[in-house]
């Protein structure tokens, strides 16, 4: 059970190539974004559960007591493997008071944080009362696996505090994670959390917050690329909004009509992400900056593949232009048609040419962020280890 506060993170998700192609049986390429989400959880002895996620302004609280008449609605099928069904969700919806007038964000956050409270209590025994403030640095509804971050740490933390997974403190360690058949546990809790906020999600984000790094996703098959190299991006937001559904609906029309020209560009993609993988893993070996031209190449053309297959923008192609002046390559990341873009930064790049172009993106009305890809996972740190906007958050709560 839980004793202290316990402090952890989860990255977020960024897709490096295989956009779009992925639908269609290629291989895609996911990479841990080091844009993290934090959760602190500490122990309470007032009987109630508060959760605070300062990021929205939300801060909810309800009695032990309640949740655990809930509970007993709530014990039968109840477990990892299941999804859940739209009977649980109603319920938790008349609970929680959920209504039209609640942000999107908002409902979907409570419903997860309930259904993983709940599932969790039915397994492994009643969750003593407790406090839990969640913090992002990562945009919501931007792509970037905001939602899976989140549900990843609320499934860490919860599992943890009620003793089904370690607590994997080391001496002389600032950051810790768990053993692999932990983070298995928790990967598949987390899965539940995204099926309550998307409906039938990959699980493509999830398994990318919970084991970090890279994962190559293809027919449904997740895989984790063993060693990979830490690579230094910019990550710009357009802050054009888009219809993910619309995009790949848009994709599938232009091979039905021209499919010896759309075939040959998505095998075309798929060999894009696996010439990537091979580098990325010859890099971890021997880092070398000859590597760096031929990741800069395989930016410009999936970039022009993916224009061809109609998910392009004309804000995407101001991030490319921008970035080109200054040296830099780019591409969309994730459905495009708007969206994020990333932009390769090599690790002798000049800082104040990465500045310049920063400033140059913002004036383009665009939000942009210094980060890198390859993050790890979901780990446990000290506090010593965290950075001072997040530590300032956690006390000001």
């Amino acid at each position: 059970m839980l004793a202290k506060p316990l402090t952890l993170s989860a990255p977020g998700k960024a897709i490096l190539h295989g956009e779009h192609a992925v639908v269609h049986g290629k291989a895609a390429l996911a990479v841990a974004l080091n844009l993290r989400t934090f959760l602190q959880i500490r122990p309470s002895n007032n009987g109630k559960v508060l959760m605070c996620l300062p990021n929205i302004g939300t801060h909810l609280n309800w009695e032990t007591f309640r949740l655990r008449t809930l509970l007993t609605v709530f014990t039968d099928g109840l477990d990892e493997s299941k999804s859940p069904s739209p009977e649980q969700m109603d319920a938790l919806k008349e609970f929680a008071g959920i209504t039209t007038e609640l942000s999107a964000t908002e409902s979907l956050g409570t419903l997860a944080f309930l259904y993983l409270y709940l599932s969790i209590s039915a397994k492994y025994g009643q969750i003593p009362s407790m406090e839990i403030v969640v913090w992002s640095e990562l945009p919501t509804g931007a792509g970037l696996g905001s939602s899976a971050a989140y549900s990843v740490c609320l499934a860490a933390a919860l599992l943890t505090a009620c003793g089904a997974i370690g607590c994997p403190v080391e001496e002389e360690k600032s950051v810790v994670r768990w053993p692999e058949e932990e983070l298995e546990l928790i990967n598949r809790w987390a899965f539940r959390g995204e099926q309550v906020i998307h409906g039938k999600p990959s699980g493509v984000d999830n398994s990318v917050a919970t084991w970090g790094g890279v994962l190559r996703f293809q027919s449904g098959k997740i895989t984790s690329l063993k060693r990979v190299p830490t690579l230094r991006i910019l990550l710009t937001n357009t802050k054009v909004s888009r219809s993910t559904k619309i995009l790949v609906a848009g994709v599938k029309d232009k091979i039905l009509k021209f499919p010896a020209i759309m075939n040959p560009v998505l095998a075309s993609i798929d060999a894009i992400s696996h010439e990537c993988e091979s580098v990325l893993e010859a890099m971890a070996v021997s880092p070398s900056q000859e590597y760096y031209p031929v990741l800069e190449e395989l930016f410009d053309i999936n970039q022009h593949h993916l224009n061809v297959i109609g998910v392009g923008h004309s804000s995407l192609d101001n991030v490319c232009r921008v970035t080109a002046t200054h040296g830099l390559h780019s591409k969309l990341t994730g459905a495009g048609g708007g969206g994020c873009a990333i932009t390769l930064l090599r690790p002798d790049t000049d800082p104040l040419m990465v500045e310049a172009a920063r400033q140059d993106l913002s004036a383009c009305g665009f939000e942009c962020w210094e980060t890198s890809i390859g993050a790890p996972g979901i780990c446990l740190h000290s506090l010593s280890s965290l950075k001072a906007e997040v530590l300032h958050v956690f006390n000001s709560v």
